[in-house]
């Protein structure tokens, strides 16, 4: 019975090292994170001037401006600055449709906005509209594995300060109006790198001074439909660790041709490990038996 108990404790000892060498010589694999992505429909950066620039009041307000993973849908913007129409709430955006998304996963991120018959007024023009669209659109997709890309898009007409106008990529649009004020619009600026991408469907900038009464002067910039986005970052991945075969240096008269190849896997060392230990505990089991007889 001793004998015995050592031979199946011996075994077990040699089995079980196996599995847990192994076990530590196994890769090792990083979480990735998820993109990033935003969106807003519109956003301000105005500095507003009153009463020949003795107050100075800034208009920094935004539209459904968010982040992932969220979307809103407001169709209407006010605000109110003191000396504005006596203080009272005033219009800055309303639209038909005005909508922002932004969603991540570990495939990708992606953040889009729309924005339908909208009309935008500044401090200065309550009856005259800075500008209207008829609908621009912007996307900006990051797939993990593949080249970023942004888009923005215009369908319907624009009209600036009053006047009708005819956008083009690549180059600004300037709109004066005598008496009123100037603006540049950029559209469809788009920005992409090896992971990240950013669109933006209109860019102004705005220089307000009606009849240049000093009543409510007012430059700065607009941004409609803004959306950036990044993507998820790859995990990196180690190289399983390799157990190395013992340097055995061949022996005895070489193999006979034909025979078959026999292949070594890395729990070889284990199993010829065990071999031996059960051999040497079979013999001493036989020994002590024969010992007993005796």
């Amino acid at each position: 019975m001793p004998a015995r108990r050592f031979t199946a404790t011996a075994a077990a000892t040699v089995l079980a090292a196996g599995p847990m060498v192994l076990a530590g010589a196994g890769s090792a694999h990083a979480t990735a994170d998820h993109g990033r992505a935003s969106a807003v429909v519109l956003r301000t950066g105005l500095d507003v001037s009153l009463l020949n620039k003795t107050v100075n009041v800034p208009l920094a307000v935004s539209l459904n401006e968010v982040r992932a993973p969220q979307s809103a849908e407001r169709t209407a913007l006010t605000a109110r600055l003191d000396g504005v129409d006596g203080g009272q709430p005033f219009s800055v955006l309303r639209a038909d449709v005005a909508s922002a998304k932004a969603t991540v996963s570990a495939s990708g991120a992606e953040a889009s906005t729309n924005l339908t018959h909208a009309r935008i007024h500044v401090p200065g023009l309550p009856l005259l509209s800075l500008i209207e669209v008829g609908q621009v659109t912007s996307k900006a997709t990051c797939e993990a594995g593949r080249k970023p890309v942004a888009s923005a898009t215009l369908l319907g007409g624009v009209t600036v300060l009053g006047k009708k106008v005819t956008l083009t990529v690549g180059g600004p649009t300037e709109v004066k109006v005598p008496g009123v004020g100037e603006v540049r619009i950029d559209f469809s600026r788009t920005r992409t790198t090896s992971r990240t991408a950013a669109a933006s469907a209109l860019e102004l900038k705005v220089s307000v001074n009606p009849l240049k009464l000093n009543v409510a002067d007012v430059e700065g910039a607009l941004t409609l439909g803004s959306v950036t986005c990044e993507s998820p970052a790859a995990a990196p991945v180690s190289a399983p660790a390799s157990v190395s075969a013992p340097d055995i240096k061949p022996q005895g008269a070489p193999a006979e041709s034909g025979l078959a190849e026999t292949g070594g896997a890395s729990t070889t060392p284990f199993v010829v490990g065990g071999a031996v230990v059960l051999l040497a505990a079979g013999g001493a089991a036989v020994a002590l038996g024969r010992r007993r007889h005796g």
